[in-house]
């Protein structure tokens, strides 16, 4: 067997060598996605599937099986997620080896999000019944709950961004980390006066965007990535579905992105949610607020651990979110009725 992107060829045989699939015809690298966790399509007379070895140091054990048993039950409801496949010892989705961890599912074939009207619907439909299926959900084991709302880490961050002169020239910098934490505080203050404390929590997705789908004839026929699953209010999820769909980011650098989000977008989704699941009143009034926070929240850790986002200048990057925040807030009136149609 040859060798394969990620992979040894001794590594693929000892990994392959653990699951019941057939007789193995091709294995193509997948190169879509985290470098850090290598993926490649291996086909057999059984079928086609998708084999990933997670990031080497990121996960333990329990964090994997509550991501796996969250998968599993919503298969078990015929929710779009690919299917995970037992080692052939038939006890485990999780395949331990070598000190790394492998994941191995059944391949679900689709396309990538196309913008279109229908795709969005139907994305915030499905994470309305995403939420519905996990409403009860109970494991032995539950992850920490945590949310990018009111977070002392984001601010911690925003701290120091605001005194590392290698994030940007310096020039400016404080200045601008202390615009952001003063949008952050004001949004997390408003969140909390809507009765954020007393909502229901449960598990959510953590990383619901359009990267993390695919799409057949307009319709989600994927959800991927569950490594962000956690403990929060379901409508955390809805927030960041509202920023990921809506952002308008369609150039290079990020100093020449627009202020403006898509309002279309924003209202498809949530119009999709609401076929599925009717939301009281101060989830509504919450939601702006909400990402802001997100946007904020999603932007410091990178930049404050490394001075960039991905491979975008950590300064441009963070100055384009402060003009979106703003944006967002001049808009709040507009925004609202939108909402509340």
């Amino acid at each position: 067997m040859p060798t394969v992107t990620g992979f040894s060829s001794r590594e693929l045989a000892q990994v392959l060598s653990h699951y019941e699939v057939g007789r193995i015809q091709k294995v193509e690298p997948m190169l879509a996605g985290n470098r850090a966790a290598p993926k490649v399509i291996v086909t057999t007379n059984q079928g086609k599937f998708l084999l990933k070895r997670r990031p080497k140091g990121k996960d333990d054990i329990y964090r994997v099986a509550f991501a796996h048993a969250v998968q599993t039950h919503l298969s078990q409801k015929y929710f779009p997620v690919p299917a995970l496949v037992v080692t052939g010892s038939g006890y485990t989705t999780m395949l331990q080896l070598n000190d790394k961890i492998y994941e191995f599912f059944k391949f679900i074939g689709g396309v990538r999000y196309d913008g279109s009207s229908e795709q969005t619907i139907d994305s915030g439909r499905q994470l309305a019944r995403f939420h519905q299926y996990l409403a009860e959900f109970a494991f032995h084991w539950k992850p920490m709950r945590s949310s990018f709302h009111d977070s002392a880490s984001v601010r911690g961050h925003l701290r120091a961004i605001g005194m590392d002169k290698s994030v940007g020239s310096g020039r400016g910098l404080q200045k601008l980390a202390d615009e952001l934490t003063e949008l952050y505080n004001t949004s997390s203050v408003q969140v909390n006066q809507s009765g954020y404390d007393r909502w229901t929590q449960q598990v959510v997705h953590g990383d619901w965007h359009p990267g993390n789908m695919l799409f057949l004839n307009d319709r989600l026929s994927a959800v991927l990535d569950f490594d962000t699953a956690k403990i929060a209010p379901p409508i955390t999820d809805l927030a960041n579905a509202f920023l990921q769909f809506s952002i308008v980011g369609d150039r290079p650098n990020p100093v020449d992105w627009p202020d403006y989000l898509d309002q279309a977008k924003l209202v498809q989704v949530l119009d999709g949610y609401r076929e599925v699941i009717e939301l009281e009143q101060n989830r509504l009034d919450a939601l702006l607020d909400l990402m802001i926070e997100t946007m904020i929240a999603e932007a410091v850790l990178p930049v404050a651990t490394t001075g960039f986002f991905g491979n975008l200048s950590g300064i441009d990057f963070l100055n384009m979110i402060e003009r979106k925040c703003r944006w967002i807030e001049d808009n709040r009136s507009v925004l609202t009725a939108a909402i509340n149609s």
